[in-house]
């Protein structure tokens, strides 16, 4: 158990993920972009498998299933693993890295992950023909460092501890939140295209792809910035603060969000890519009319929110302090999802609010049987199964049976995405989660009767 300060602002590898896009990882502008032959033929003989598994028929059957769901058209459920403890599920070297060049190792850890996943936990992922290579950004952030106490548990994992220091106690730390400047690092995008494009030529198509998404959970940042407990304390007696707090963030949200347009850095996402803390963007109401790729609107495109730290605040409350400035947010945007961890089966009623919302998060401490009720017809549930069933001592498959069969017997007659995420262990025992996937593909079978 390692313990000590820690200083985070930015820890992503890919700048094109939905998480923290105005935290760019500033690595990718230093990394040296020489890749040597052998490295390269190590990455043509995995873009090969890749491009193969690509061409399937599966892959167009899938699409028309996953659009089907979140058209509310109906149909299975579908299934989506993500969030997963790699560094415990490696077997047979197969997740082991054989580029010796940094930018050809990053390529290559996520062609092998995706290999490795389609092989023996596929659920229902889609893999497109297609390589994408990011653009390049500079930002500045929003002016605050997270300062935390962390106690990392095992080496190598993603999952830790953390203990946040409050830098939000008066009104004039407010104005440490600042508006992130973006910059286009046009000629450093272009170059990782080349070594792309000189990758995989002839064998995958290529594409440059900007920010496919926004994870927008501004009340988890505050939560970063001042810790769980203040948060709470604060807004019970001090709602006036709070409410500035947040304001003055989701301007900054919303200042930011207008120069990834005006730099034309939005990417299409009602494609495999996740929406949210759920699962993929396939959807007929997307893109609307006139749509042109090379000049991507807002509203052509789905967004997320969530205020996980009002998983425990009455539906009043939550409205207030998190929907009332999401709303600002999400009233941009094509489509929405709403929700991760938090229990919201008592607050649909408010997320009514939200006129294009079409996902709704379903945790694995939601009342299913309540959700469900209030959700046919109406909305996408986003169903988390308990990922604690893989961190057991013991592997008990039959309690993986159980829950999803009393959970996707009370959902009936929803539209369902099953999503399995928060996977911090599986005991180093990777079987367990290809025997999920196959549990819950069963479980589909039988009550759906396929």
């Amino acid at each position: 158990m390692a313990q000590g300060e820690i200083k985070v602002s930015k820890s992503r590898l890919f700048n094109d993920t939905p998480y923290l896009p105005f935290q760019v990882d500033e690595r990718q502008i230093d990394t040296s972009l020489d890749i040597s032959k052998s490295d390269i033929k190590i990455l043509r003989q995995l873009g090969n498998k890749y491009a193969e598994i690509a061409s399937l028929p599966i892959q167009n059957d899938r699409k028309i299933q996953w659009s089907n769901i979140n058209s509310l058209i109906g149909g299975k459920p579908m299934i989506w693993i993500n969030e997963v403890c790699w560094h415990e599920m490696n077997i047979n070297e197969e997740l082991t890295l054989k580029c010796v060049s940094e930018v050809g190792q990053r390529i290559e850890s996520e062609i092998r992950k995706v290999l490795y996943q389609w092989n023996h936990m596929q659920g229902d992922m889609i893999i497109e023909p297609v390589i994408y290579s990011p653009h390049i950004l500079e930002n500045t952030g929003f002016g605050i460092e997270i300062e935390a106490d962390i106690a990392e548990t095992e080496i190598n994992s993603t999952i830790a501890s953390r203990h946040f220091h409050n830098q939000l106690m008066s009104e004039t730390d407010i104005e440490k939140i600042k508006t992130p400047h973006i910059i286009h690092k046009i000629d450093r995008t272009e170059k990782f295209f080349q070594v792309y494009k000189n990758i995989f030529d002839g064998i995958l198509k290529v594409e440059k792809r900007g920010c496919h998404g926004f994870w927008f959970a501004p009340w988890d940042d505050i939560v970063f910035w001042m810790g769980a407990d203040n948060v709470l304390m604060n807004l019970a007696t001090k709602p006036d603060f709070m409410h500035k707090i947040i304001k003055r963030l989701v301007d900054a949200y919303l200042g930011a969000l207008e120069q990834f347009k005006s730099l034309g850095l939005l990417a299409q996402n009602d494609t495999n890519v996740r929406i949210g803390s759920g699962a993929y963007g396939y959807v007929k109401d997307l893109p609307h009319e006139n749509f042109d790729k090379n000049n991507m609107r807002i509203e052509d495109l789905w967004s997320s929110a969530t205020a996980q730290i009002f998983g425990g605040v009455s539906p009043k409350m939550h409205k207030e302090f998190a929907l009332e400035y999401e709303k600002k947010w999400l009233s941009q945007f094509g489509l929405s999802y709403y929700g991760c961890c938090e229990p919201l089966h008592n607050k649909i009623e408010v997320f009514e609010e939200i006129p294009n919302l079409r996902k709704i998060s379903m945790s694995p401490w939601a009342n299913i049987d309540e959700a469900a009720e209030k959700m046919r017809g109406k909305y996408v549930m986003s169903l988390k199964p308990s990922s604690s069933i893989l961190a057991f001592e013991t592997w008990e498959p039959e309690l993986v049976k159980k829950e999803l069969e009393k959970k996707l017997k009370a959902a009936k007659g929803c539209s369902v995405e099953i999503v399995l995420k928060d996977i911090s262990t599986v005991k180093h025992q990777p079987w367990r989660l290809w025997e999920w996937a196959k549990i819950a593909k069963e479980v589909i079978k039988k009550i759906y009767k396929e």
